[in-house]
């Protein structure tokens, strides 16, 4: 591929699709490069199991997602998922007692990750200039002779053959998430890895679908128990989700896990501080296996702090904060990085202050959900980190 006015995006979810459409103003030609298949259809991909989990999009990042994409709202009340004000459809359990409903003037939508995924891939794919090629691993980053310049990657992709390709492009995103070899590929061309704030949660949570009534009142609301971290350290949620479903995700932080066998799932969804999830299972139908996922630890990479990056590199996403999941932040923040890279991009900068002034400007847009989430989990005793 000639370099040209290109950019390459790695990684094809959440965060690597909102930054393609960000990137599709201001480039030729965008290519998404995934590591695993994709289907035309929602699915959980082996590279990011958590998405079968209970997944919360706060307002700000609805909003981001449908200034992008203007016919979600539209799309989502064809659909039998729940769209209405966030504070006035709560049921919401924390630090001891329900929180009282109020009018919050902002909507809000309980849907799939997968599904929501799902549409935003389709519609980010029916742009003109931005493909998708799946089964490509990138293997390193191509530089200038100088090595002060990213200008592309060595991928290989695989299929009956494994075929190795040079990419060039002008700008290169990595949205791999937490896993992202960026550390690494930066000092395998002579930049320092980033510093890291890592904050030990040790949480691990099950989730579970069920058959929903369609006449049921409570799949107009939010369901959500958080623990009192002085007596508790358990919490659940319940959100109603399309085709007729509910997506339960229940578990606990510092080791306190949810068991997967029917009975100590059920125990312990009993033993949360609140009954609202526990009357939702035990009233309703399961059509699932139950899947558990483990997160360990939020991890903050400090970009912003780095004296010397190269041009033509960015990260976004996950890449640079994983936050806690129980908090519904992870979408919201990428979307909100994502609209930051559009505004740096068409203020139309040297190529040498790109990426300082879009790492200053994201790691304002992280600071408070991480200073959020940091402040609630060293609640628990347990917690330990920066």
């Amino acid at each position: 591929m000639n370099q040209e006015n290109n950019a390459i995006v790695i990684g094809g979810s959440m965060a690597g699709l909102l930054t393609a459409r960000v990137l599709s103003n201001h480039f030729d030609r965008v290519t998404i490069l995934e590591r695993d298949s994709v289907h035309d259809y929602p699915e959980s991909r082996k590279g990011q199991a958590h998405t079968r989990h209970l997944h919360g999009l706060l307002a700000n990042g609805l909003q981001i997602m449908t200034h992008y994409f203007p016919d979600l709202p539209e799309a989502f009340s064809k659909m039998d998922v729940f769209m209405g004000d966030m504070g006035e459809s709560m049921r919401f359990y924390a630090h001891g007692g329900y929180r009282k409903p109020f009018h919050f003037g902002l909507d809000g939508v309980t849907i799939s990750r997968p599904q929501l995924e799902y549409m935003i891939r389709s519609r980010v794919l029916t742009l003109p200039n931005v493909t998708l090629r799946d089964n490509c691993a990138v293997k390193k980053l191509l530089t200038s002779p100088d090595k002060q310049r990213i200008t592309g990657v060595l991928m290989e992709q695989r299929g009956v053959i494994i075929e190795t390709q040079e990419l060039t492009a002008v700008l290169t995103v990595d949205c791999t998430g937490r896993g992202s070899r960026t550390p690494q590929w930066l000092k395998e061309v002579g930049f320092a890895a980033p510093p890291e704030s890592e904050v030990k949660v040790d949480i691990g949570y099950a989730t579970r679908l069920y058959k929903r009534d369609p006449h049921d009142p409570r799949g107009q609301q939010w369901t959500l128990i958080t623990p009192d971290a002085v007596n508790d350290l358990c919490f659940g949620g319940a959100f109603a989700i399309e085709n007729g479903r509910w997506i339960v995700s229940i578990g606990g932080w510092s080791g306190n896990h949810c068991p997967v066998d029917e009975a100590g799932f059920l125990e312990f969804a009993q033993n949360l501080p609140a009954p609202d999830v526990y009357n939702i299972i035990t009233q309703s139908e399961p059509i699932s296996e139950i899947m558990t996922h483990k997160f360990p630890a939020s991890l903050r990479r400090h970009y912003e702090k780095l004296s010397h990056f190269p041009d033509g590199y960015l990260v976004l996403g996950d890449t640079i904060a994983s936050f806690n999941p129980t908090y519904g932040q992870g979408m919201t923040s990428a979307a909100m990085q994502a609209q930051v890279l559009d505004e740096i991009l068409y203020r139309q900068l040297s190529p040498d202050a790109i990426a300082r002034a879009f790492f200053k400007k994201a790691a304002k847009v992280v600071d408070v959900p991480w200073q959020m989430a940091v402040g609630e989990d060293f609640r628990f005793a347990t917690t330990s980190g920066p």
